[in-house]
């Protein structure tokens, strides 16, 4: 199709070689808020690097109780399930901030790997940080609280998205971090308390994100260093990423 200006960074981070052979595969689409790309157990079709916005890995019991484990933006591919070999993933892929993706079917995405060494370590390399991300997030559900837990959201929305507006309800969040609305609502009120972020209906202002940093401690920060480290920087703001 073209392609020549796309603002995901794996794709950023590979060789000219490779990255030729893949954009002939790649389409842009657009993704909506609550769109769900793939439900858990379902066959993959496609493969996507993001560009923009938000979207969550969610888990879903049997009874239908769910909670996101990581969440990622233009820094990601989705899903790495087709990285291991797998053509079904174990999540809810769910957007919450709707923008541009590049899609790929999985098997045009699986035939380049086999061609590209350097594509294959990449994205080996970045499902390794998202293993990371899973298991701080299972970390901070563990031993973090609410509020700790809610600064770290904030943060890992924040470095994804351009401004620092992020417009999500109190229901989703509750969602995101496997709690009450009215656990969210207190949460909220905390962290304004502090100064860092102000929250008005649906919408939520960061204020200063290094107080952010410090409130979240040490359940935010890890996985991002490993992306640093790995593959590059992501982030969208350049204030510090931990406080």
């Amino acid at each position: 199709m073209g392609l020549t200006k796309f603002e995901n960074r794996l794709l950023q981070a590979l060789p000219s070689g490779d990255l030729e052979q893949l954009l002939s595969h790649l389409e842009r689409v657009e993704v909506e808020k609550g769109d769900v790309l793939a439900s858990v157990g379902e066959v993959l079709e496609f493969a996507y690097f993001p560009e923009a916005g938000l979207s969550s890995n969610i888990a879903v019991t049997h009874e239908n109780r769910r909670i996101e484990v990581g969440c990622f933006g233009f820094e990601a591919m989705v899903s790495t399930a087709t990285v291991l070999g797998s053509d079904r993933t174990p999540h809810e892929l769910m957007v919450q901030v709707g923008g541009p993706w590049l899609r790929i079917k999985v098997e045009a995405l699986q035939a380049t790997i086999r061609q590209c060494p350097a594509l294959h370590d990449l994205l080996l390399r970045y499902t390794h940080v998202l293993v990371m991300t899973l298991s701080q997030t299972a970390m901070s559900n563990a031993i973090f609280s609410i509020e700790e837990r809610l600064a770290r959201w904030i943060l890992m929305a924040h470095d994804r998205l351009d401004g620092d507006e992020l417009l999500l309800t109190h229901d989703f969040l509750a969602i995101m971090l496997g709690t009450t609305r009215s656990g969210v609502t207190l949460a909220m009120q905390a962290l304004e308390g502090h100064g860092a972020i102000s929250a008005k209906r649906a919408r939520i202002i960061v204020q200063d994100r290094a107080i952010l940093c410090k409130l979240a401690g040490a359940s935010y920060g890890p996985a991002e260093a490993e992306y640093e480290r790995l593959i590059g920087p992501f982030r969208c703001k350049t204030a510090p990423a931990a406080g």
